[in-house]
C-alpha cells in the first residue's frame, strides 16, 4: 500500500454531491446562439480568423492560439458567424471581451477531422502538435494550456506523473461522473500523457474516498498497466494542485515554484479525455462535463454541453425556477463566484453551475471585526497567515503581502469558511493579487518606456557625436588647404613673380584661382552636402514611428532638398574635372571668345548645353536603373538643362540669319563683357529716351505680360508634378496679376 500524508489545515463541508449523481451524463438540445470568448484560458487572448457572415463547420478552428500560453477556439456548431463583439464573459468581476457569436444551423456538419487510428506510432513532436492544435487547456478549472505541460523543458526530468480526480469541492461530481462512466477512455488517455513525459517513474490517479462507484471503474480500467489508482481520505482543498503532491509524494512545492521543479506534473482526469479524443479522433475541445445542480432547478445532473452555450439556456433546460434563486454561482460554493449576467456562456473551465435557494446556500452575515482568534491560519493548507494577509490587504501594502507569500494563496476560501467575524478574506486577497499584477504591470510598462527614453538618448547622443567628429575633420582639411596656399604664396616661384613685376604698373588683375584650390574647395561642398542627406535620412528614420504625418512631410522635404544640393555639388564637381585648366596660354582663348559674334556665342552656349544635357540624362538613366535615392534630384537637373537649352534655342532663332551690322560688328574690334553691358543699356535708355509716354507705358505692359505668361507656365508646370514650391509659384502670378490690373488701369 502506498503510504498517504496529511496536509496541513484543510476543513470538512457538507458534501452535496449526491444531487446531481443520481442519473447518467446527459445533453441538452443546439442553443439558439454559440457565445465563444477569445480568452478561456491564461495567457493571450486567440485572434479571431473568420469574419462575420463566415460559415463554420462543428470543430473548425475560429480563432487561433497567439502566442505560448495560448489555446486556440473551435466552433461548437455548424452556423453562420454572425458577430465578433465584446459581450460579458465567464469572470469574477463580470468583464466584458471580445466574442465570436455563432447562429447554429441546426445541421451540426463537422469537418474534417484528422484522425489517427495507431496513434502509438507518431513522434513526441506530433503528438504535441495535435494537442496545440486541438485547443487543449486543464479542464480543473485552471486553464493552463496543456501543450506546455506535457513538453516540459529539457532540464526538466519528470518522475511522476499524477492525475487528478479528487474534486473535492462541495456540489461539483462532473469529474466523478466521467470517471464513472468513461474510465476506459481516460486511462488511454493516462497513457497517452505518460508517453509524452518519456521516462516517468510512476503514473497515479489520486481519487477521495467518498467516491466509491468511480474507484471501482477507474481501477478496472487501470487493470494491466503500470497505473496506480491511489485512495485517500477526504478532506477539503485535498484537490488542489500543490496539496494533491504533498499528500501521494510528501514532498513540498517552493514557494514560488512550479510542480515541474521537483519532478512532478499534474492533470485532471477531464484533460486526460480530451487528450485521447483529440489524438485519437481528431477532435478539438468543444464541449465538456459540467454539473448543474440547485434546488432551483427540477432536474439537477450533470451534461455534456457544448461550449458557448449561454447559462440562461442550460437553465432553462433543467427547469429553472427564477423566483426561488439566491444567486447563480459558476464553480461551486467555495471556490466558485456569482454570475451577475445569466446569458455569459459556458467555457472550457466550467465545471459547475450552481442554482441554489436562499435556503440552501443563505447569504454570509455582514463582516465583524478581526478578533484575532487564529482559526484561518489553523485552516489554512499553504501553511500562511491570512489574519496578516488581511491586514496588508487593508492596508494595500503590496511588498509586505509579497514577503507574506500572498501568491501561495489557491483561494480555497477555507479561512472564510471557518472565520466566526464572517469576514470574506479570498476577496481581499482576490483584489490584492489584481492590484498587485496590475501595479507590476504600469511598472513593466515604465521600465520599458525608461529602457526606450534611454536608448533615444543615446542614439542622439552617438550622431551628435559623429556630426561633431565630421565638423573637425572638414575644419581641418580647411586648416590644410590654408597652409597649402601659405607655402605656395611663400615659394621661390612666387617671390620671383614679385620681384619681376614692373614699378609704377597698375595693379595686376587678380590671378584665377588655383585648380587644386578650386578642386578642394568642390570636394569640401560635396562632402559637406552628402553630410546633410545622411542626417535629413537618419532624422527621418529616427522619427519613422514617434513622429506625425506633418513632421514626416517635412522631413522628407529636408531630405529631399539636401538631395538635390548633393546632386548639384557632384554635378559641379564633375565638370570641374572634364574643364580644361587656364594656363598662361588660355589668356589668347579668352580674348578670342570675347571676339566671338553673338550667333557664334549662342551656338559655343547652345553645344555646351546639349553635353552637359547628355551626361545629366545618362547619370539619370543610370540611377533609375539602380533605384538609387537621388533619381528625383537629378530629375530635376535634367529638366533644368533642358530649360536652358530649349532657352537657348529660341535665342538664337530669333536672333535670325547674319545682318550687315553683324558683319561690321565682326570685324571691329572685339568689346570687353562690361563694355557690352554698358554699350546695350546705353541703346535701352538711348531707346527708351526717344519713346512717348504712352510708348513707354505699352512697352512696360507688354514686357509685364510676357512675365506673367512665363510665371503661369511655371505654375502650371509645379501643379502637374505636385511641387513643392508651388504656394511660392502661385504667389508670384497673383503678384504679377496685381501689377499687371494696377497699370493697365
Amino acid at each position: 500500500m502506498r503510504k498517504i500524508w496529511d496536509i496541513h489545515g484543510g476543513i470538512h463541508p457538507e458534501e452535496n454531491k449526491h444531487q446531481s449523481t443520481g442519473t447518467a451524463i446527459g445533453s441538452i438540445p443546439l442553443p439558439p446562439e454559440i457565445i465563444l470568448p477569445l480568452n478561456q484560458h491564461i495567457g493571450a487572448p486567440a485572434e479571431a480568423c473568420v469574419s462575420v457572415g463566415d460559415k463554420v463547420l462543428k470543430g473548425q478552428l475560429v480563432a487561433k492560439a497567439q502566442g505560448l500560453f495560448s489555446a486556440g477556439i473551435h466552433a461548437s456548431t455548424s452556423g453562420e458567424v454572425i458577430a465578433i463583439e465584446d459581450r460579458v464573459v465567464t469572470h469574477p468581476s463580470g468583464m466584458s471581451a471580445q466574442c465570436i457569436i455563432i447562429k447554429p444551423d441546426g445541421e451540426d456538419r463537422w469537418t474534417q477531422l484528422d484522425a489517427c487510428e495507431d496513434y502509438a506510432q507518431l513522434d513526441h513532436d506530433r503528438l504535441v502538435q495535435k494537442i496545440r492544435a486541438a485547443g487543449i487547456v486543464g479542464m480543473g478549472g485552471a486553464g493552463f494550456p496543456t501543450a506546455i505541460k506535457v513538453n516540459p523543458k529539457s532540464n526538466k526530468h519528470v518522475k511522476t506523473l499524477i492525475f487528478n480526480g479528487t474534486e473535492c469541492e462541495p456540489y461539483i461530481t462532473a469529474d466523478d461522473m466521467l470517471m464513472r462512466e468513461r474510465a476506459d477512455d481516460i486511462v488511454k488517455g493516462v497513457q497517452l500523457i505518460a508517453r509524452f513525459m518519456g521516462e516517468v517513474e510512476e503514473t497515479l490517479i489520486g481519487i477521495e474516498d467518498n467516491k466509491p462507484e468511480a474507484i471501482a471503474a477507474m481501477q478496472k480500467a487501470a487493470e494491466g498497466t503500470d497505473i496506480e489508482v491511489v485512495v485517500f481520505p477526504t478532506k477539503y482543498p485535498s484537490g488542489g494542485e500543490k496539496q494533491l503532491i504533498q499528500i501521494l509524494t510528501g514532498k513540498e512545492v517552493p514557494s514560488g515554484g512550479l510542480p515541474a521543479d521537483i519532478g512532478i506534473v499534474v492533470q485532471n482526469v477531464g484533460t486526460a479525455l480530451a487528450a485521447y479524443r483529440a489524438v485519437r479522433f481528431g477532435e478539438p475541445l468543444i464541449s465538456r462535463v459540467t454539473t448543474v445542480v440547485g434546488e432551483t432547478l427540477t432536474t439537477q445532473r450533470n451534461i455534456d454541453v457544448l461550449i458557448g452555450t449561454p447559462l440562461s439556456f442550460v437553465l432553462e433546460q433543467h427547469g429553472f425556477k427564477a423566483e426561488k434563486k439566491q444567486r447563480l454561482i459558476i464553480g461551486g460554493p467555495m471556490m466558485g463566484f456569482a454570475a451577475n449576467d445569466f446569458d455569459v456562456p459556458v467555457v472550457k473551465t466550467t465545471n459547475c453551475i450552481l442554482a441554489p435557494t436562499q435556503k440552501e446556500l443563505p447569504l454570509a452575515p455582514p463582516a465583524q471585526a478581526c478578533i484575532r482568534c487564529g482559526m484561518c491560519a489553523e485552516a489554512c493548507p499553504a501553511s500562511l497567515l491570512p489574519q496578516q494577509l488581511f491586514w496588508y490587504s487593508q492596508a494595500e501594502d503590496h511588498d509586505r503581502l509579497k514577503a507574506h507569500n500572498l501568491f501561495d494563496c489557491i483561494e480555497c476560501g477555507a479561512c472564510s469558511y471557518v472565520c466566526p467575524s464572517n469576514i470574506p478574506l479570498v476577496q481581499y486577497y482576490r483584489a490584492s493579487k489584481g492590484a498587485i499584477k496590475i501595479a507590476n504591470a504600469e511598472r513593466e510598462k515604465s521600465d520599458k518606456a525608461r529602457v526606450r527614453f534611454e536608448f533615444r538618448q543615446e542614439r542622439i547622443a552617438k550622431a551628435e557625436a559623429e556630426k561633431e567628429a565630421k565638423r573637425l575633420a572638414r575644419k581641418k582639411a580647411a586648416e590644410e588647404a590654408k597652409k597649402l596656399l601659405a607655402e605656395k604664396a611663400d615659394s621661390p616661384a612666387a617671390a620671383n613673380e614679385k620681384t619681376t613685376s614692373k614699378p609704377g604698373a597698375a595693379a595686376a588683375k587678380p590671378q584665377a584661382a588655383d585648380p587644386a584650390t578650386q578642386k578642394a574647395k568642390l570636394e569640401r561642398a560635396l562632402s559637406s552636402a552628402q553630410s546633410r542627406v545622411e542626417r535629413a535620412q537618419k532624422a527621418l528614420n529616427d522619427e519613422q514611428e514617434e513622429a506625425d504625418e506633418a513632421r514626416l512631410d517635412s522631413l522628407r522635404a529636408r531630405l529631399k532638398q539636401a538631395e538635390l544640393k548633393a546632386s548639384e555639388a557632384q554635378a559641379k564637381l564633375d565638370e570641374f574635372g572634364k574643364a580644361p585648366e587656364v594656363t598662361v596660354g588660355g589668356e589668347q582663348a579668352i580674348k578670342d571668345k570675347m571676339a566671338m559674334s553673338p550667333r557664334d556665342k549662342l551656338e559655343k552656349n547652345l553645344a555646351s548645353l546639349n553635353k552637359r544635357l547628355s551626361t545629366a540624362q545618362e547619370r539619370l538613366a543610370e540611377a533609375q536603373a539602380n533605384g538609387a535615392a537621388t533619381v528625383d534630384a537629378l530629375k530635376m537637373g535634367v529638366e533644368k538643362l533642358q530649360q536652358k537649352v530649349n532657352d537657348a534655342e529660341q535665342e538664337l532663332a530669333q536672333l535670325g540669319p547674319d545682318s550687315a551690322a553683324q558683319g561690321a560688328a565682326e570685324t571691329a574690334p572685339a568689346l570687353s563683357a562690361a563694355e557690352q553691358a554698358i554699350e546695350k543699356a546705353k541703346a535701352k535708355a538711348a531707346a527708351q529716351a526717344s519713346m512717348s509716354e504712352e510708348e513707354k507705358a505699352a512697352a512696360k505692359l507688354e514686357a509685364l505680360k510676357a512675365r506673367l505668361e512665363k510665371a503661369r507656365a511655371r505654375l502650371t508646370k509645379a501643379e502637374e508634378e505636385q511641387d513643392e514650391n508651388i504656394d511660392a509659384f502661385r504667389a508670384g502670378v497673383e503678384k504679377l496679376e496685381q501689377k499687371l490690373t494696377e497699370l493697365s488701369n
